[in-house]
C-alpha cells in the first residue's frame, strides 16, 4: 500500500449532471466543496436523477465563484445560475429524506432545465448543509450531515477494482467501462483490487476519513455518461461477482473526520 495515492477528484455541482475534475478540492464535513449542493426536483418535490432521466448524463455543470453554477447541455445555450438568497425554502424528497432547499430565484433556470428534459422540473440549492440533512443514522455519528449526494459525503473507488471488474465483464461488446459510470468523489490508485473492502479509516494527504459502508449500486451505473444510453454492465458482472448483503457493491462511502484540502497525487494511507 505504500504507493497508494489520489488518482483523481470529481465534483458534481448539480446532482445527476456531469461534473468537473479539479486538481484539488476542499473537504467540508458534508463532502467536497461545491459537490451536489444543487438538485433538480419534479412537480411533486421529488429529486430527479439519471435513474428517471438518463439524458441528464449529457448535461454539465461548472462552479462559478459565488457557489452558483453554469449549466450547459446539447442544443441549449449555456446559462449561469447564481446562489439564491435564502428568502424561503421548499421541501425536497430525496429517497426517504425530506430536506429543505432554496429554489433558484431566476425562472429562466427552471425553464432551461424543463426545456432540456421535456418535463417540469425546478432547480434548488442546499443553503445550509450543516443542518439540512443528517447522514443515515444507521451508519452516522452524532452531527454528521451530507449534501444531496445519495447518502454519504464522499464515494471512494479504486482503479485496481475497476480493472478487476472489467476483466470479469461479460458484455465487453457494450464498449469500455469507464470510472465515470460510478460517479465517485475520489479515485485511488496503487492498491490491490478490492483492498478497500477492508478499510475502516484512512488519510488522503492530511485529511482523515472513516469508511461508513460499502456502496450498493443502481441502474445509473449502466448509463453511458457520454451518450445517455443504457446497457447491462456493470450490474450484470457485479451481480455475479460482487453481491454482498443483497446489494451489488462497488466503492466505499466515506465521512470526513477532519477538514483540509486534498490534491491529485496525495498519498493515501490506510490507518485501520
Amino acid at each position: 500500500m505504500g504507493n497508494a495515492h489520489l488518482h483523481s477528484i470529481h465534483v458534481h455541482p448539480v446532482k445527476a449532471v456531469r461534473g468537473i475534475a479539479p486538481r484539488e478540492a476542499a473537504v467540508e464535513p458534508w463532502g467536497l466543496a461545491g459537490d451536489r449542493r444543487w438538485v433538480l426536483v419534479d412537480d411533486a418535490g421529488k429529486v430527479v436523477t439519471q435513474r428517471q432521466q438518463p439524458r441528464l448524463a449529457l448535461a454539465a455543470a461548472e462552479l462559478v465563484p459565488d457557489g452558483g453554477v453554469r449549466l450547459s447541455a446539447p442544443g441549449m445555450e449555456p446559462l449561469t445560475v447564481p446562489v439564491p438568497r435564502p428568502w424561503g425554502t421548499v421541501p425536497v424528497q430525496i429517497f426517504r429524506d425530506k430536506v429543505d432547499a432554496v429554489p433558484a430565484e431566476d425562472e429562466a433556470a427552471h425553464a432551461w432545465c424543463s426545456a432540456y428534459l421535456g418535463i417540469g422540473v425546478r432547480l434548488a440549492h442546499m443553503d445550509d448543509p450543516a443542518t439540512r440533512r443528517p447522514v443515515d443514522p444507521e451508519y452516522a455519528r452524532p452531527g454528521e450531515t451530507v449534501s444531496f449526494a445519495d447518502g454519504f459525503p464522499l464515494l471512494l473507488t479504486t482503479t485496481a477494482s475497476l480493472d478487476a471488474l472489467i476483466a470479469q465483464d461479460d458484455h465487453a461488446d457494450e464498449g469500455p467501462l469507464p470510472m465515470n459510470r460510478f460517479r465517485p468523489s475520489v479515485v485511488v490508485t496503487g492498491t490491490d483490487a478490492w483492498a478497500e473492502d477492508d478499510w475502516s479509516r484512512l488519510t488522503i494527504g492530511d485529511v482523515s476519513f472513516r469508511v461508513a459502508k460499502t456502496c450498493g449500486r443502481c441502474v445509473v451505473t449502466t448509463t453511458d455518461q457520454g451518450t445517455g444510453e443504457r446497457g447491462r454492465e456493470p450490474l450484470y458482472s457485479l451481480g455475479r461477482h460482487r453481491r454482498l448483503g443483497g446489494k451489488l457493491v462497488f466503492g466505499q462511502n466515506l465521512v470526513p473526520l477532519s477538514g483540509g484540502t486534498i490534491r491529485v497525487g496525495d498519498p493515501v494511507r490506510i490507518l485501520e
